[in-house]
């Protein structure tokens, strides 16, 4: 056996932590300098800062590496609510901007489809307008081959081919909406009747057509032409008097 390792002679291996692993107290000044132990040469002995192997109530080389590591990576405490609420604030902002984006952007849909909503009423109208002024001038232009028709009737000459004809102008007339009006004994509408004669009947109580001279044509509200009729006022007014002028007045002022 070699006198080395007979005698215990070899590297002196001092303890340089403050900290005892043994006792968990703090070292002296001069306890660092208090020999650990000895081991044989070129390997270090359990005290030594190049052991693989840690002491008693020490962590692992690889542990304290790791929590090094940990310790570096991680945020203090006092940063980390700075960034986090600086996160919140920022989310905050960006979701009431996407709010607001949404809200002018749903006024505008509003509003276009209530524009389009409009523009399709107004078309609409526009398109019946259109319609009811061009059966209107076509049918203005039929008025005097109405008019003869209405003659040839009233005389009886209304007969034959030329019946089934006027039959079928006047059924396709109506279906454009043509309608004839004007009848005897109603009370005259200037709006609607042009009085072609007047005179005074005890027979009537207000102003009545008494004969129709012509008929009336209108097609919807609109009035082609209007109903040319005689019109009887009557002959005497509310309180008994007469509504005719005196003529024997008139002769003697002429």
């Amino acid at each position: 056996m070699p006198a080395s390792e007979e005698t215990g002679s070899g590297p002196v291996i001092h303890d340089h932590r403050r900290i005892d692993p043994v006792t968990g107290q703090v070292r002296g000044k001069h306890a660092a300098s208090k020999p650990a132990g000895t081991r044989g040469a070129g390997r270090p002995g359990p005290g030594s800062p190049d052991s693989e192997v840690a002491g008693p109530g020490e962590d692992q080389p690889e542990d304290k590496h790791e929590e090094r590591d940990n310790a570096e990576g991680r945020e203090s405490p006092e940063e980390a609510p700075e960034m986090v609420t600086g996160h919140v604030i920022k989310d905050g902002k960006q979701a009431a901007g996407i709010e607001t984006q949404l809200a002018e952007r749903t006024a505008d849909l509003q509003r276009l489809q209530a524009e389009y909503a409009n523009y399709r009423k107004r078309v609409d109208r526009d398109r019946v307008a259109v319609r009811e002024q061009a059966a209107a001038a076509t049918l203005s232009g039929l008025l005097p081959v109405l008019d003869a028709i209405d003659q040839a009737r009233e005389h009886g000459e209304l007969s034959g081919g030329f019946k089934s004809v006027a039959d079928s102008l006047q059924a396709a007339v109506g279906r454009l909406g043509l309608v004839a009006y004007g009848e005897k004994g109603e009370p005259f509408d200037p709006k609607i009747h042009e009085a072609l004669t007047h005179s005074y009947s005890s027979d009537v109580t207000e102003d009545t057509c008494v004969e129709i001279l012509q008929p009336g044509y209108k097609v919807g509200d609109r009035i082609l032409r209007p109903a040319r009729v005689a019109v009887a006022e009557p002959a005497t007014g509310p309180d008994g008097s007469s509504n005719e002028p005196d003529r024997d007045a008139d002769e003697e002022g002429n």
